[in-house]
């Protein structure tokens, strides 16, 4: 092998920018880009959007919600979810009906198929983050998913919870 062929092999893999890769907000950015990408590819494949996996996983914590309030968690405008929620209902994966204190409004619930395929979908998104942060150890995914955490709540209130009793300090 010529060092011309050698230098070409070498140069056959596009390199980023140094100073793009100098940048927490360039890498973090792009690792999103990539994990939104293959986790898009792997929802869809199951028949599903991203915001339908969203309205499951807010409708599994238990609570009933309104529509408005799930529009706000998501950040989705009222008109794009009903749509969403039309979708679910039609699956039966979830059951809207008229809130009794205002009829204006209509609260959404999620039924028994609701729930088994919020767990599809959660064991989907569990072997995603396994492939996608399996080059870290655990101490190294803890402390990763605290920083980003705390970053996200710093930026976006709807990222942060209230301590619970269970886990307030005395």
């Amino acid at each position: 092998m010529t060092s011309a062929t050698a230098e070409s092999e070498v140069r056959a893999v596009s390199r980023v920018a140094k100073e793009l890769v100098a940048s927490s907000g360039f890498l973090l950015a792009r690792l999103g880009l990539a994990f939104k990408t293959k986790a898009l590819e792997r929802i869809e494949a199951e028949g599903f959007e991203a915001h339908h996996y969203s309205v499951l996983a807010i409708l599994g914590e238990g609570a009933r919600e309104t529509q408005a309030t799930i529009a706000d968690a998501l950040d989705v405008d009222p008109s794009r979810l009903v749509a969403l929620l039309d979708s679910l209902e039609e699956r039966e994966l979830i059951a809207r009906q008229r809130d009794p204190q205002d009829r204006r409004r209509h609260v959404v619930s999620i039924t028994p198929a609701g729930r088994r395929q919020l767990q599809r979908l959660r064991a989907i998104a569990g072997q995603l983050e396994e492939e996608f942060f399996g080059s870290l150890s655990a101490a190294e995914r803890e402390a990763f998913h605290g920083v980003l955490q705390k970053l996200a709540c710093a930026h976006d209130p709807r990222c942060g919870f209230a301590p619970s009793v269970s886990s307030a300090t005395d």
